[in-house]
């Protein structure tokens, strides 16, 4: 591991709803993208990331925890929510 490079402690499935998260974050325009700095809106990119989330979710509905299922659920309607007022889509 590289000097200074820190990973969380927790490697649950909040974890990888968070690494989604935050591409259809940048996608959306709402976190400027790392590499250019820039914040821009890229719908057909957002709405990969939506629907990975809703596919995880789909795929470990009654496996999780009851705090993970919890965190996914918000997760993903939040990133409905900022995909529909951001394109006026709405999609499921």
């Amino acid at each position: 591991m590289d000097k200074g490079t820190t990973y969380p402690e927790q490697r649950d499935i909040r974890s990888i709803a968070v690494l989604l998260a935050t591409q259809g974050m940048i996608r959306l325009g709402e976190i400027p993208d790392p590499l250019s700095g820039q914040a821009a809106l890229d719908a057909a990119g957002a709405r990969f990331y939506v629907d990975l989330l809703q596919e995880l979710q789909r795929k470990t509905k009654g496996n999780l925890l009851p705090e993970e299922a919890a965190f996914l659920n918000d997760v993903v309607a939040n990133m409905e929510s900022v995909f529909s007022r951001k394109t006026g889509n709405a999609h499921g």
